[in-house]
Formats: C-alpha cells, structure tokens, sequence
C-alpha cells in the first residue's frame, strides 16, 4: 500500500493550494510549501505504471483496464510539460488538480503493484476487497478528472477529446466483478470445507493450482516468500486469511520440499510451524527401513514390506520373513494394492507428496516420475482390454484396478486414457452389475481430475450415461457421479452442456435425499453449474431452495457455507430471489448473523444483501428481527469480507424509512 504520510502531505498540498497566496508563503514569508511535483514526475509515474507488465489470473481484467485507461492520460501530461515547461507556471487554480491527479495515480500504482507481486491466493480469497479497491480508485481518477481546466490549461482540443472520452468510462463503469476471480474463489471455499481426501477435492486444488501457475516447487517458494512477506507487513501475526493460505500452501502437492522461508525469524518460524509434517502411522512405514513404503508388498508369510527393501534382503541371500523369522516356502511378492491406496489417500489428505517407487515392479502400476517403464504401459494395455471382456468377473476386476491406478497419480490418470479406457469405463455405466457400474464411474472421477481427460469423456458421449447412474445407481454410484459432474464442469462450456442434458433435477434429489457425503457432491456441483446464468433458472425451478434451506436449519451436516454460497449465487437471479423470499429465510439468516461461526455470518450477510439490493423489503424484514445490532458488531469484529457486507447492508438500511 502507498505511504500514508505521503498520502497525507499530497492532501495538505491540494488544500493549500486552494488559498494561492498561502502557497506563495504571504502569510508567513518564512514558512514554505515543498514545490509541487513537475510535469515529468507524472508521466514518469504513467510509465512505472505501463511498464508493470503481466498480471496474475486474479483481478486480471480490472488491472488491464485501469492501466490502459491511465495510460491515455500521457498525450495530455506530455503536452502540459511542452507547453508550461514543469508545474511552476501552471495557473493556481490548475495545481490542486494536478495533486488530485497525481494521489490518484500514486494509488494506482500501489494497487497495479500488489496484484503483480502479491500472493496470489491472498488476491483470490480477498478478491471482493480488492474489487472494491478497484472501484474507489476509479472514484478517484473520476473526481480528479472533475471540472478539469482544460481551457485554462490550453489543452487542444484532440487532446481533451481523448481524455473526457476516458472519463466517460470512468464514470459508466459498473466494477461487475470477473467470473474467473469468483469462480477461483468458491473453488478455494470449497477446497477449506472439505478436508475428507475425496478427488473431487483434489480436482479442485489441480485446478487452483492450475489457474494460478502453483504447479512447480519454484512457483510455490514464490508465493510462500509472498505470503511470509504478508504476514511480516502485519506483524508478524496470523489471522484467519493467512491460516487459509498456508493450509492451501500445504495441500498444493509439496510445501515441505520448499525450504524453510527467508527472511525475519519470528514471522519464518510462524509460517514454518503451520507447515510441520504430520506423523506417519506405523502401518505404512516398512519394518525394514522404518520409512514410509513407496511400493508394499506381501510376502508369504503376509507381512508387508517395501518392494525395494524386501528385494535386498532376498538378494543378500536370505529366505526369511525379516519380522517374523519364519523361513518362506516362496519368495514371491504380491502387490498391496488396498494398503497402497490408502497410503495415497492419507498422502493428499495431508497434503504430502504420494511416494513414487524406485522402478519397475511388474504390477501394471505406474510410477510418479516422468519416466514410465515399458512394463507399467502394458499392465495397463492389458486391463484396458479386460474391460471390453465378455465376462462379469473379468470386467469387475479391471474396472476396479482401473479404478484404484487413476486415484494414485497423475501419471496414471494420463496412461489409462492414452490407452483408450474412457470409451469402455463409458460403455460399462450401464452395466447391470452394481459393483461394475460403481468402478467405472469412481474410475471416470479419478480420471477427470487430469484436465487434459475431461474433455475426452465428455467426446465419448459420458454425460447422459453419468446423469442416469446419478438417478438410478447405487448410492456410493449417484454421489461419484455427482462429483464426476463437477470435476467436468470445472470447464466452463461444460457446464452449458451439462445442464442443457438434465443433470440439475437429479443432483438437487442427491442435495435432497443423499447421504451427508452425497449432499456435499450433490452440493458443490449445483454450485458450480449455477455460476452459469442458464443454469441459475434449472436449478430454482428443480425446487433447490427448500433443501438448501433445510441445510441452514439443520447444521449437523456441516453444509452451512455450501448452502449459503448456493443461495448467494442464486440471489443474483430474479427467480432465485422470489424462491427465496418466499422460503422466509430472513429470519434464517438474521440468526446465522447473530449466531453463526465467522464464516457463517460473511457468508449469511453475503445473501441478505443480495436480497435487500433488490428488494428493501428484506432489508425491513431484517430490521424487525433485530439484525441492525448484530450488523453493526459484525461490521466492527467480523472478518475482512464480513465487515465490507455489513458495512453495505447498514448503508442500505439508512437509505429506508425505518432505521432504529
């Protein structure tokens, strides 16, 4: 952010220059004002800000075009250099003008500078304040631009011609804010409430990390420096925008590999203390090496071990089972498939990064690193062909190995597809075996997270076939297609296509009637389809509020945020609001603001004031049940985003008759 003293003595400036004969020093001849900037210093400034260069995804839009509309002022900064060679000869009445000008730019700069070198999940999860700032700004080049003295100055008239063109936007922009920045931030929302492991979660962390360049160790030590260097500006102290951001930090795939971070002790050591390591159970560290297993396996006895370690103790010549000394009558070494998984499982649930094994192991399971052995290809050829087996048992069983190597990694997930598996997986969707149907759409989710295979399930005409086992699958079917749904409709044409083939009804009887894990699925894809204003009407018309609201009054799901974040997206359609108003939840959300953890009340007050936008009546509503009291404390103690809706909403509410 700008200095504020110098914030403060460019104000002080533009007041003395109000009274000329104070900024000529008449009344005290021996106290001076600093000179005014020149001429040159602006258009220096104009230049700092043009040459800032790429902005980041997040708040890409507004950074554009408030530097392209600044940069039009350089024909008329330019020409009152060459005309009143510097500020010392403008008339007085320009000079407090030019001060306007020049804090206005200043600030630009500042916010220009925090959107290209911030933390980038910083900017996502304060987007709206940021946003905001945007706005104020544009106000502020506004009112500098007010009652300019272009005549005075002798500006000429293609000049002036520009730059009241400019000013019009300025006054006509709206400060609607950028689907991608909100998109990026429910998907960061949704990434905080759901802490089970499933891959719809990974999906949507693949694809933060994918939108905001966080894939690589390097683009992640430049942020976590970000984000030290954040919580350094406040103190070194970590509030709740900073403890999201480590714990996001940590899910990314690999924060422990960054380093500990550079620079002051105490605010490193904070950081450094969010990101510890958790302990690694007992059952998934080999008895040999005492480390977490890469690639277990079972040996006859039925002990488990790490492939690499338990081959070096055969080839050292023993015959034995290391723990249990028991001599084997084979040393043949069987796959752990299920403890394998739950090893990666645990691995993304705690945001550390999945073991890769050492090499080749002949079980058709692919390696982490970049090189895939010729060996691991044909496993997987080989169960791809079983898919299209005649036979019940044989397509079971690769559908569910499938299922299991697509969950581990994304090497997996992109070999599975090379080798033609999605037409078949599609195919067995309408499977008449419960179990079979079950592995193939679990296996086209964990497929789905690569982005480079969603596009090829929805080719191979996935989408009905998906929508049908979501109305008539079994329950752990329907949630997985639920969100298989949503890990597809990440992409934003998808969700046109989508919703056009009828996926909406089905999700809101899974959001009505599901398990809790399957009104969480059910949940965020509603969400995410409705961020489509076609979608908005389907989703009011397949009867979504009441369950929604059933979830506000029962909070023992835990869908509080998810349901808020749904209303407050339909909030923004004419048919959203009447559906919710006629659901009374006014009164649902005045006791959310009185009553509701943090992030219930953002997200309440969030909904209120889409409502009471557009029709105040809400706004009285609230009022007779006592919300005025709890605005004013949320808008004092609640969070960032909390405060800047509570602010508003008591703005609206002094516009109305009755005010307490």
């Amino acid at each position: 952010m700008a200095d504020s003293s110098s914030s403060d003595a460019a104000l002080a400036l533009a007041n003395l220059s109000l009274n000329p004969n104070m900024l000529q020093g008449q009344d005290d001849p021996s106290v001076l004002p600093p000179p005014p900037p020149q001429c040159q210093s602006l258009i220096n400034l104009v230049n700092e800000i043009a040459q800032i260069g790429h902005y980041r995804k997040t708040q890409k839009k507004d950074c554009l075009t408030l530097t392209r509309r600044i940069k039009l002022l350089m024909p008329l900064l330019e020409e009152l250099r060459d005309m009143h060679q510097g500020m010392g000869s403008l008339p007085q009445d320009a000079v407090p003008c030019i001060y306007s000008l020049e804090k206005a730019l200043q600030s630009a700069k500042t916010l220009l500078k925090l959107c290209h070198d911030g933390s980038k999940l910083y900017l996502v999860l304060e987007s709206e304040g940021i946003a905001g700032r945007f706005r104020e700004l544009t106000g502020e080049l506004d009112q500098a631009l007010n009652g300019f003295p272009y005549d005075l100055l002798k500006v000429t008239d293609e000049v002036r011609e520009q730059v009241e063109l400019m000013h019009l936007q300025l006054k006509r922009s709206k400060g609607r804010a950028d689907t991608q920045d909100i998109e990026l931030f429910m998907d960061i929302m949704i990434a905080l409430s759901h802490k089970d492991g499933r891959n719809a979660d990974s999906a949507v962390l693949e694809r933060l990390a994918d939108k905001l360049q966080l894939s690589t160790i390097s683009d992640l030590t430049m942020e976590s420096r970000a984000v030290k260097k954040l919580v350094k500006e406040r103190g070194g102290e970590m509030d709740e925008t900073a403890e999201h951001i480590i714990y996001l930090l940590k899910k990314m795939k690999g924060i422990q590999e960054i380093g500990s971070l550079e620079g002051d002790k105490n605010c490193a050591e904070s950081l450094a203390s969010e990101i510890t390591l958790p302990t690694v159970p007992e059952d998934f560290r080999c008895p040999i090496s005492l480390e977490m297993m890469k690639d277990p396996v079972i040996v006859a006895t039925g002990q488990t071990y790490d492939r690499l370690c338990i081959q070096k103790w055969f080839d050292s010549g023993h015959k034995t089972c290391p723990k249990t000394q028991q001599i084997l009558p084979h040393i043949i070494l069987t796959p752990n498939y299920v403890l394998r998984s739950l090893i990666a499982q645990w691995c993304e649930t705690h945001g550390v990064e999945v073991p890769s094994k050492a090499g080749p192991s002949g079980s058709g399971v692919c390696c982490n690193s970049s090189v895939v052995s010729s060996e691991d290809q044909r496993g997987i050829d080989i169960l791809v062909q079983k898919l299209s087996c005649r036979e019940t048992n044989v397509q079971r069983t690769a559908a569910e190995e499938i299922r299991l190597l697509a969950k581990r990694n994304s090497d997996n997930r992109l070999l599975i597809a090379e080798a033609g598996a999605i037409p078949h997986l599609v195919k067995l969707l309408s499977s008449t075996d419960v179990k079979i149907q079950e592995h193939a759409v679990t296996a086209l989710l964990n497929l789905s997270i690569h982005s480079s295979n969603k596009g090829l399930i929805v080719q191979a005409g996935a989408i009905s076939y998906i929508i049908e086992v979501l109305k008539h699958g079994s329950m752990e079917s329907r949630e997985n297609a639920a969100a298989t749904l949503f890990s597809l409709s990440v992409v934003d044409e998808n969700k046109v296509t989508i919703g056009n083939a009828g996926a909406i009804p089905p999700l809101v009887d899974l959001l009505r009637d599901g398990t809790p894990r399957g009104k969480k699925d059910a949940a965020t894809a509603l969400f995410n389809l409705s961020i489509f204003q076609g979608n908005k009407a389907r989703a009011v018309r397949a009867g979504v509020v009441p369950p929604l609201m059933a979830l506000l009054v029962d909070q023992s799901i835990g869908m509080v945020d998810e349901a808020l974040a749904i209303l407050a997206i339909l909030a923004t359609h004419q048919e959203g609001r009447i559906a919710i108003g006629k659901q009374s939840a006014i009164h649902t959300l005045v006791d959310l603001i009185h009553s509701g953890l943090a992030r219930n009340k953002e997200n309440a007050a969030a909904v209120l004031l889409a409502l009471g936008i557009n029709d105040s009546s809400h706004l009285l509503t609230a009022l007779q049940l006592g919300v005025y009291k709890d605005l004013v404390e949320l808008s004092k103690n609640g969070t960032a985003r909390a405060r800047r809706k509570a602010t508003t909403l008591l703005d609206l509410i002094s516009k109305q008759e009755h005010v307490p």
